[in-house]
């Protein structure tokens, strides 16, 4: 844990800055504290990093070979970095989990000395209505990074000081059992409900009490408590704040949609040229020929696309499925130097025409790609503006609708039923295909489908045990396309072999933390 310590004592320094800029990249004079944390911009200053790059080891790619590929509903072809995430093969050494550990712990480090020192300063301040704000988005920032860390990598340690655990010189901290792991969210959470703005400000960009409250629902729903997930889910549905934005497709294809009445909680990112601030999906998953040649070095990869297995679950009709380009798809405002009229997905175009487009599915996501920039987006190189969305209202309907149902084997109850078709009806569903019963598996498919992409259906899966997760993987298509003679045949792929014991639900802890903490290689212990 030695050198994440440090990290953390490096990026507070990062965190200190008087710009009044959202996400600026701040002063690094490190100011103490006598003189600083004395305005509620100087605080939000602070907090502005835990919202954007701070997360950013984490986003490069660990978040989708996680959250999709684990899952089963994007693929990669080929060896590389995320091919051990398609055959569940993933070892202690490999860099996406030291880079996600790496990034969360930096997220609650930061976290908690920013709670720790704006405690100290309502010593000097008094009880300062800003100073107590700031307390309660750290929380909420720890909160999240310790919900990714124990669903990751399960039992993990809870560090409340890491100033002094830094200077203590012993950074051997044990694992904690999940059970109490989740406990300490919730304790976290209750703590930012509490002390976050009920008034939401436009744009939607900071978390607000209502962002607590989904995120509750969400962490109860994981620890199968119902009552509390619909509680919770109950009490941002009833605000009336919130509401589903009207264009799906739309919602994930420009930063002008960033903040909008469907967002609880995103990471927001600038295209200032600094990689660890902007948005960057657009380079993984992008096709290439749409980044290239101009703008230079805007990439381009395919490295992510999405599986069989999801472009078969789509319903006839759903107009979800905009959010993956597939041959025909056209957006008339990208242009580049292949794309003088405007860019068109072809996957039949001649080989060496710069257009060429036969990925593994003969599909790219559609998500966070927002273009060449000439339709006004913010296109810096690889970067891009367009916010990651995290916890959406749709969500939290969802979560409605499941933990009405609970461990019931289907339900027919007309608030969890309202829940669920309102979702559907944004999808282009009408009221004469609502559903009239729900149960586990069909919310489990609509949770897909919605949320296809942002980096969540693993641990959809991962939270309904080993056995049914095994059913549900073992039951993919994961296999990618192949053409001979004009013929497309898929060439299968099962993980009926591969995903075979309850150990491969969480990710193991990185080696390199091991030796530097050998208590991380016990049995976890309690934490309260």
């Amino acid at each position: 844990m030695k050198y994440n310590i440090l990290t953390f004592l490096t990026a507070v320094t990062l965190l200190t800055s008087c710009s009044k800029e959202f996400l600026d990249r701040p002063d690094t004079n490190a100011p103490t504290l006598e003189t600083f944390y004395n305005t509620s911009e100087q605080v939000e200053g602070a907090t502005g990093l835990l919202y954007g790059a701070a997360w950013y080891p984490f986003m490069d790619r660990a978040f989708l070979s996680i959250g999709e590929i684990m899952g089963g509903t994007g693929i990669t072809s080929g060896p590389g970095d995320y091919a051990p995430y398609m055959n569940f093969t993933v070892s202690e050494t490999d860099a996406q989990i030291y880079r996600a550990w790496n990034s969360f712990y930096k997220v609650a480090g930061v976290s908690t000395i920013l709670i720790n020192e704006f405690e100290k300063k309502k010593g000097t301040l008094g009880d300062q209505a800003f100073l107590n704000k700031g307390i309660a988005e750290a929380r909420f920032m720890r909160a999240m990074a310790y919900f990714y860390l124990t669903r990751v990598f399960q039992h993990v340690p809870i560090i409340t000081d890491p100033i002094q655990l830094a200077t203590s010189g012993d950074t051997k901290v044990p694992r904690y059992k999940q059970s109490d792991v989740l406990k300490f969210i919730i304790d976290d959470l209750k703590v930012a409900e509490a002390g976050l703005p009920t008034v939401i400000s436009e744009p939607r960009l900071r978390v607000n009490a209502y962002s607590a409250k989904a995120l509750m629902a969400k962490v109860y729903l994981y620890m199968k408590d119902y009552e509390n997930a619909k509680a919770k889910a109950s009490e941002v549905i009833n605000s009336g704040k919130f509401d589903l934005f009207p264009d799906y497709y739309t919602m994930f294809s420009t930063a002008q949609s960033n903040g909008n009445i469907e967002s609880l909680f995103a990471f927001q990112w600038t295209a200032t040229g600094d990689y660890s601030s902007a948005n960057h999906t657009q380079t993984n998953i992008g096709p290439g020929p749409l980044l290239s040649p101009k703008p230079a070095g805007a990439g381009g990869y395919s490295s992510v696309v999405p599986s069989i297995n999801l472009l078969n679950s789509f319903e006839s009709g759903d107009l979800r499925r905009k959010s993956v380009m597939e041959h025909g798809f056209f957006r008339q405002d990208w242009k580049n130097d292949n794309y003088p009229n405007g860019y068109t997905y072809d996957t039949t175009a001649a080989a060496g025409a710069g257009k060429q487009i036969l990925t593994a599915t003969r599909t790219n996501s559609a998500k966070y790609i927002v273009g060449t920039g000439t339709n006004g987006e913010k296109v810096n190189g690889s970067n891009t503006e367009v916010c990651t969305y995290i916890i959406r209202y749709a969500d939290v309907l969802l979560i409605y609708a499941e933990a009405v149902l609970g461990d019931n084997s289907s339900t027919t109850d007309a608030s969890a039923l309202a829940a669920f078709n309102k979702v559907r009806h944004r999808a282009g569903f009408s009221a004469s295909l609502d559903k009239t019963v729900l149960t586990k598996d069909i919310i489990l498919h609509e949770r897909m489908i919605e949320f296809n992409f942002e980096g969540d259906f693993w641990f959809d899966v991962q939270r309904q045990g080993f056995d049914k997760a095994k059913q549900i993987l073992h039951a993919q298509e994961r296999g990618e396309y192949t053409t001979n003679n004009g013929v497309r045949t898929i060439n299968h792929m099962d993980v009926s072999g591969q995903f075979v014991s309850e150990n491969q639900l969480f990710l193991p802890i990185p080696s390199a933390e091991k030796v530097s903490n050998p208590l991380l290689t016990q049995e976890p212990v309690n934490f309260y």
